[in-house]
């Protein structure tokens, strides 16, 4: 092991003093506390070894709301108030996605460890900047990819990890309802970040180009539907759809398997993971065969998946990884990952659906 890697686990000198239990305890400030910024302060506010020690939003009602629900913590509209606070070990950032680096890279270079909502970036040079100022700082950089702490994914990881869906031949996703529609940002940046995460975790591997196509038409140059093409270095695909502007409310991932077929829906209650023992076999050589090409169809699995609230893992793992100093499952790494295929996307959307290929941008 690295010199660099021994000191990254190292558990982090903070400056807030120990819980009543001994345990040091995380001095958090909380940024963006709007719509979805609420439940990452919730998370957070519930998450053991952490206290909130500022909530920071420049909307002063949010501002008065939130801060009710949390009279310990201090309530400002200025993010450099919360920076120049040295009784602070670490920022969560949830604004709007244009702010994400740039408060990231403030957070950082103030002493701060950061959490910021995906996407890291809107660009890989600006996403590979922060993380480069990450390392050079030694702090830890968490990327909000939420959808990779669910239950649910590590449970197909799992079967992946045993072999138990043979090789797999392509995935594609469905993240597509009515609403909330943004206005600083297409339905590519909003929603595809998840799946992209999602597609490139389970492949171990991110894809070597990418093609989409999509449409505005609520707003001149925001798309509200992409249908995209992820293609991998050894032939696999991934295709994803992502619309704000559909009649359906669907959170789902399809992996088709050369032994078995696997569905992660999240919009489902109790079977948010269903295996299919289903398949086809050829035989070879085909042409020798009249019925070369057989199909399988048996029994469906629907296991159990934990109840744990991914937010609440995710915020957690963040938490424990500061405090005990240990790694990152979505790191400023996997967060490039992301931007890197989003940027890619968007170059493609922007010159009508041509294949741009990742190392095209950079």
């Amino acid at each position: 092991m690295s010199k660099r890697a021994r000191a990254s686990r190292r558990p982090v000198t903070l400056s807030r003093m120990p819980d009543h239990s001994g345990s040091p305890v995380l001095s958090l400030g909380v940024v963006g506390i709007g719509s979805w910024g609420q439940h990452v302060l919730a998370a957070f506010a519930s998450t053991p070894r952490c206290r909130i020690a500022y909530v920071c939003d420049r909307d002063a009602s949010t501002l008065a709301l939130r801060a009710a629900a949390h009279p310990a913590a201090r309530a400002v509209a200025s993010f450099d108030a919360v920076l120049s606070d040295a009784g602070v070990d670490a920022v969560a950032i949830a604004t709007d996605a244009p702010e994400h680096a740039s408060l990231a890279r403030d957070a950082l270079s103030a002493g701060k460890h950061v959490f910021v909502e995906k996407p890291l970036a809107l660009s890989t040079s600006e996403a590979r900047a922060v993380v480069g100022l990450a390392e050079r700082r030694r702090l830890k950089l968490m990327v909000g990819h939420v959808l990779e702490y669910h239950p649910a994914l590590r449970v197909i990881e799992g079967m992946l990890e045993r072999g138990d869906l043979g090789r797999i031949y392509y995935a594609y996703s469905q993240r597509i309802n009515l609403g909330v529609v943004r206005q600083q940002e297409n339905a590519w940046w909003s929603l595809a970040p998840h799946d992209v995460a999602m597609i490139c975790r389970l492949f171990v591997a991110e894809p070597v180009a990418v093609a989409a196509q999509g449409q505005a038409m609520l707003q001149k140059g925001i798309e509200d539907v992409v249908f995209a093409t992820l293609t991998f270095a050894d032939g696999r695909l991934a295709h994803v759809h992502v619309s704000w502007l559909d009649p359906h409310k669907i959170r789902k991932l399809t992996l088709v398997g050369s032994s078995k077929m696997v569905t992660f829906d999240d919009m489902s209650v109790n079977e948010k993971v269903r295996v299919y023992d289903k398949g086809a076999e050829c035989r070879q050589p085909m042409a020798a065969f009249p019925d070369a090409v057989t199909v399988r169809s048996g029994d469906i699995v629907i296991p159990k998946i934990p109840g744990d609230e991914p937010l609440r893992l995710e915020c957690r793992h963040f938490v424990d990884a500061v405090l005990d100093g240990g790694p990152i499952r979505s790191d400023g790494a996997a967060g490039v990952r992301v931007v890197r295929v989003l940027e890619a996307g968007q170059r493609s959307l922007s010159s009508g659906g041509r294949l741009v290929r990742l190392s095209d941008v950079g």
